[in-house]
């Protein structure tokens, strides 16, 4: 076990999930506090001793992405100065991700800039959830565990009991998540293919698959506007599609998703609690599944110096054996 006390902050991005988090591990949320100047600076105050302890920071850099990113950069400083022994940044949605490589010359390479400024403020290691890709596991200088829902979203459709369904990634880069999706559910896999001219406008979409007389699943990562699901949604029911489900694992839910996500081409969509929405109207077709235990187990294997690799095991136990015998080996 390792030897500094367990203690767990929150910022201001996701509260709930926070204290669901707190309650798992049995631990009270660390006293803190948060306020803004009126010209938008944000002052932050540790209000209780850190010294020598593991702290944990659950703060997803979600919309306001800006704003969270920097009140996580303020609390990482904070506690380093109060001699924290060892600070984690649990970030269960990561903004920017998006931003990851260059496409066209004189851009920047965003996700890479936001993995210096975490390190850089007092992150000595991240915990996150589901990154848009890979490679950005490879921007951290310290260690970054990387967990995925998709064993979570996987239960929720055996639960479902569909029947003739057909696992469909909205891209090729997808196709990684939704292939082991595919695998749980003894399903199909299809792929779309999509033009993008401008960010979050497709110009074009083509299904690669068969999907006539099949119910199908798009599996993604996030769902930001939701123009690429609707459209890709369209075209599966175009093809002969039965119903169209969706799960991913971020719901950004940029303005208009929630007016997108309740056309009758699509049947349901289930998402994850990484990011909070408040008090939003959220339609009755869109469920929130939590992440809070995944989270929570991953966190007191850290503190604990146990595998996180075998926290699926643990998250399984509470789902379908078909998902146990699947994942065993993660």
């Amino acid at each position: 076990m390792y030897g500094a006390p367990l203690k767990v902050f929150s910022g201001s991005a996701n509260l709930p999930l926070a204290k669901e988090i707190a309650k798992y591990l049995q631990v009270p949320l660390g006293n803190i506090s948060i306020s803004k100047f009126k010209d938008g600076e944000i002052y932050v105050r540790i209000e209780e001793n850190v010294r020598g302890t593991d702290v944990f920071v659950i703060q997803p850099t979600s919309k306001d992405v800006n704003y969270n990113l920097m009140e996580l950069s303020i609390i990482l400083d904070t506690l380093k100065r109060a001699s924290a022994d060892r600070i984690t940044a649990v970030i269960p949605y990561y903004g920017y991700a998006r931003q990851d490589r260059k496409t066209k010359s004189r851009e920047p390479i965003t996700s890479k800039l936001v993995a210096n400024l975490i390190t850089k403020a007092g992150a000595d290691r991240v915990l996150t959830i589901d990154l848009h890709s890979g490679q950005i596991q490879g921007f951290f200088d310290i260690p970054l565990d990387h967990l995925t829902a998709v064993p979570l979203l996987a239960n929720y459709l055996l639960e479902k009991k569909l029947h003739n369904t057909v696992v469909v990634s909205p891209d090729a880069g997808g196709t990684k998540n939704a292939r082991v999706l595919a695998k749980i559910l003894d399903s199909p896999l299809a792929i779309i293919d999509k033009r993008r001219d401008v960010p979050n406008k497709v110009a074009e979409m083509r299904v690669i698959g068969d999907v006539k007389g099949f119910n199908c699943i798009i599996l993604d990562d996030m769902i930001d506007t939701g123009g690429t699901i609707l459209e890709a949604a369209k075209a599966l029911i175009e093809n002969g599609a039965q119903e169209v489900y969706v799960a991913a694992t971020h719901g950004v839910l940029s303005d208009p998703a929630l007016d997108r996500l309740t056309h009758n081409a699509i049947k349901e969509v289930v998402l994850t609690n990484t990011i909070d929405h408040g008090n939003a109207n959220i339609p009755a077709k869109i469920k929130f599944l939590s992440v809070g235990f995944m989270l929570g187990e991953a966190i007191k294997r850290i503190h604990t110096n146990k595998s996180i690799s075998a926290l699926f095991d643990e998250t399984l136990k509470k789902t379908d054996r078909r998902l146990n015998k699947f994942f065993k080996w993660r």
